[in-house]
């Protein structure tokens, strides 16, 4: 048989093949605390996300320990940690772009600090007006293209976007300015996940190539803008959100591979301005979280299943 005939049987045997039904699931959260919660070891599902800021790691930097503590936490409890990166907190700088150099030498540092991380974003939520790349998709792409330049054994995110009316073209500007394939987007589907819909994440499916990944999404319990509360947002509705989730992430088994539900510890505050949390500020299980469990467990079952036929 030529070496032409035997491509051709391989080929058409991967293309036979079905696709990997495996989903990873994790939890996005700022708070180490968590990580002690036997409510959260119990799940048995260990992969989670960090959001740093792009700077976080000057000398004497407050954010550095914050980082210590959390990434010392995580490697306790054998966690596996993606890293996404956001906009300074540093007072009148949260607007300020920095240079591809600059943020590629906090990369390096990161990864000489910590090298067993392995998993990144490129940055956070990238089409969002808070950050400084929300009108500079090209810059994000300098960005994408340094991280993937140097590290090239990690596995590497385009920024993540909201699915808002500027995602599209967002996502369009970036690709130009993108050096390398992009083998991984990134969507946080709350609008879609909280409001029953699915086209944002049909859109960001239909404009790109790759795997997709849901790297913050969940059931929003409370929210407060202005002194108002968003009479949408409650625990029944968080609740058919959670769901929402799991049925989104069925729209396209062979793609999206990731979930990182945001977040587990409710914020201590009486009128949060975002609360999604799986657990009250007073540690008490919420339904949400019951839900979460149950669609935990039917994804594990399922790959357990896929295990075995092998």
């Amino acid at each position: 048989m030529t070496r032409a005939a035997l491509l051709t049987i391989v080929f058409l045997l991967t293309l036979a093949a079905p696709a990997s039904a495996k989903l990873i699931v994790g939890i996005g959260e700022q708070n180490p605390q968590f990580f002690v919660d036997k409510r959260w070891q119990a799940l048995d599902a260990p992969h989670v996300r960090y959001v740093l800021s792009w700077d976080a790691l000057r000398r004497n930097s407050w954010e550095r320990q914050q980082l210590v503590d959390y990434m010392g936490a995580a490697r306790a409890m054998g966690a596996k940690v993606m890293v996404t990166f956001g906009h300074s907190r540093r007072s009148g700088r949260q607007l300020k772009a920095p240079s591809r150099l600059a943020f590629i030498r906090q990369f390096r540092k990161l990864r000489r600090l910590y090298p067993e991380l392995r998993t990144f974003q490129t940055w956070n939520e990238g089409n969002h007006g808070t950050q400084p790349v929300w009108n500079k998709p090209r810059r994000a792409a300098r960005y994408y293209n340094a991280m993937r330049r140097t590290c090239p054994e990690c596995t590497i995110s385009a920024p993540s976007v909201l699915d808002a009316p500027n995602m599209t073209s967002w996502i369009k500007r970036f690709k130009q300015g993108a050096r390398y394939p992009v083998r991984i987007w990134s969507i946080h589907n709350h609008i879609d996940a909280n409001r029953h819909r699915t086209s944002g994440t049909r859109e960001l499916l239909r404009i790109t190539r790759g795997k997709l990944w849901f790297s913050e999404t969940g059931g929003i319990v409370k929210r407060w803008v202005d002194g108002r509360r968003v009479k949408r947002y409650n625990k029944k509705n968080a609740v058919k959100a959670i769901r929402n989730v799991f049925k989104l992430a069925r729209i396209n088994k062979r793609r999206i591979k990731r979930i990182y539900l945001y977040h587990w510890m409710a914020p201590d505050e009486r009128r949060p301005r975002w609360d999604s949390g799986l657990v009250t500020r007073r540690g008490k299980t919420r339904a949400s979280l019951r839900t979460f469990r149950a669609q935990l467990r039917r994804v594990q079952r399922s790959t357990a299943r896929q295990r075995a036929q092998r």
